[in-house]
């Protein structure tokens, strides 16, 4: 369906003036040299949505190398990485472009890496789409723009719900990212899945696996940043997906029989993430990590699942269990290290509090709490407030009115003792040129020793620190 502007491309255009002054521009550069250029994909369904940003896609008959000459004329800056793939981007001012040119792609049954071959139509460049909301196009380069919806893309819009250009099994069996991105476009828009679409990814989940790491790991971080996550990974454990990208979340649906009660592991680990995710404003908003954390927090309890006699379910040691094999997954999908270390440690100390109890911690204990978060106390804090779900208001609101006591009690001391910044009372020079010994591994031992005295009692002091590094070097002699 191929028309002069109508409502909707008329909505597209005066978003794209608004939004993305320059694409006119752009597309007076493609046109000059000879060749069509028009916006396509999500940048259309986002300027029919009016929220298009400054991240435009186009697709162009013109031929990579050619696209790349163009956009060296009209950008800043250009990079072509993926033009392997047909695709060249630049930017200006605080525009960033692709152009891609026209093209059909799919997998070979084992193959990690598309096979791409350029097309000379634009309708059978948008037939390739993921989806009919994403199949559209607005032409820039004709006398009169023109809106083109060959898929019927504008009216699944309008009903919020997914469907395939061509049958979703040919389309997953092309690319089966796209089994992922349907489960993500869902948390994002809050859209409804076709229930074909839902039927092929049940049946093709396993064609997951032949798609790399990095691009699975990028989908998923787009849905599980989305307004609402919960969507996503639901379809992802319903699909089957989730077995196979991220089994530790399905493995959370443990059995419940009527003699061993415990509560829902699997609802408990979506609600503390919706939880955390109502405290981010004290994060400065979305933040990837706390949401991995919050997710994942109780990923241990099925491997540390213990029957008690009599009734009740133990799950001792479970987040000790549980950072280890956040370590492992989130090393499986290729997340880079400090993200691999940051959620792991929360997951190791996300149950520490519950040994606070009726404010029986020492300022030792305050201390070491502060000193094992290091960075992470404000991530540890919206965790450990999320983690509490129960039913029971009072006790919900005793363990919150606990925990701002501890939150408070920290405040004090760090205003107090600048505990984010606790080091020893010496430096290494002073120790060294108490004990009259060069660099070695004792002056790490005796820094060690000071440590455990300033987590102990607070600052020492310059005097009582010497006494007790000399007490302690004379009874190592």
């Amino acid at each position: 369906m191929t028309s002069a502007l109508g409502a909707a491309g008329e909505l597209a255009i005066r978003s794209l003036i608004e939004r993305a002054p320059l694409a006119s521009s752009l597309a007076d550069a493609f046109k000059s040299a000879g060749y069509r250029l028009a916006l396509v994909g999500g940048s259309v369904r986002d300027a029919i949505l009016g929220r298009l940003g400054n991240d435009l896609d186009f697709t162009t008959d013109a031929h990579p190398e050619v696209s790349r000459k163009i956009l060296n004329a009209w950008a800043e800056n250009v990079w072509d990485t993926g033009i392997a793939f047909g695709t060249v981007a630049g930017r200006r001012g605080d525009t960033t472009v692709e152009v891609t040119t026209y093209r059909t792609e799919s997998y070979d049954i084992d193959s990690r890496k598309p096979d791409v071959e350029y097309g000379d139509s634009i309708d059978g460049d948008l037939s390739r789409r993921d989806f009919t909301v994403n199949a559209m196009a607005l032409e820039l380069t004709q006398g009169t723009p023109l809106f083109i919806d060959p898929f019927n893309g504008l009216s699944d819009l309008g009903r919020k719900i997914l469907r395939t250009p061509v049958s979703a099994e040919s389309s997953f069996s092309d690319d089966p990212l796209r089994m992922l991105r349907a489960v993500r476009f869902a948390s994002q828009l809050n859209f409804t899945v076709a229930d074909d679409v839902l039927a092929a990814i049940k049946d093709m989940s396993g064609r997951i696996s032949i798609i790399s790491a990095e691009r699975v790991r990028d989908e998923f971080i787009k849905l599980l940043m989305s307004n609402n996550p919960r969507i996503g990974i639901t379809m992802l454990v319903d699909t089957g997906l989730a077995e196979l990208i991220l089994p530790e979340i399905p493995k959370l649906q443990l059995e419940i029989d009527e003699h061993h009660h415990h509560k829902d592991v699997y609802e408990h680990s979506l609600t503390v993430l919706e939880q955390a995710i109502a405290l981010e404003d004290r994060l400065g908003g979305p933040n990837l990590i706390i949401r991995l954390a919050s997710l994942l927090h109780d990923i241990g309890k099925p491997k540390t699942r213990s029957l008690i006699a009599g009734g009740g379910v133990s799950f001792h040691h479970h987040e000790v269990v549980g950072a280890r094999l956040c370590k492992e997954r989130l090393k499986a999908l290729r997340f880079n290290r400090d993200a691999i270390d940051d959620v792991s440690t929360l997951v190791a100390l996300h149950l520490r509090f519950h040994g606070y109890g009726d404010n029986e911690w020492t300022d030792s204990a305050v201390r070491r709490y502060v000193r094992d978060a290091g960075e992470l106390l404000p991530h540890l804090h919206i965790l450990t407030r999320a983690d509490c779900t129960t039913r029971n208001k009072r006790k919900a609101n005793a363990l919150a009115a606990t925990y701002q006591s501890l939150e408070e009690r920290i405040a004090v001391l760090m205003e107090e003792e600048e505990l984010s910044k606790i080091r020893p009372d010496l430096d290494g020079s002073e120790v060294m040129r108490l004990l009259n010994v060069k660099p070695s591994a004792v002056v790490g031992d005796a820094l060690d020793f000071l440590l455990e005295l300033r987590l102990e009692h607070g600052p020492l002091g310059q005097e009582r620190a010497q006494e007790e590094l000399m007490r302690w070097w004379a009874a190592r002699k």
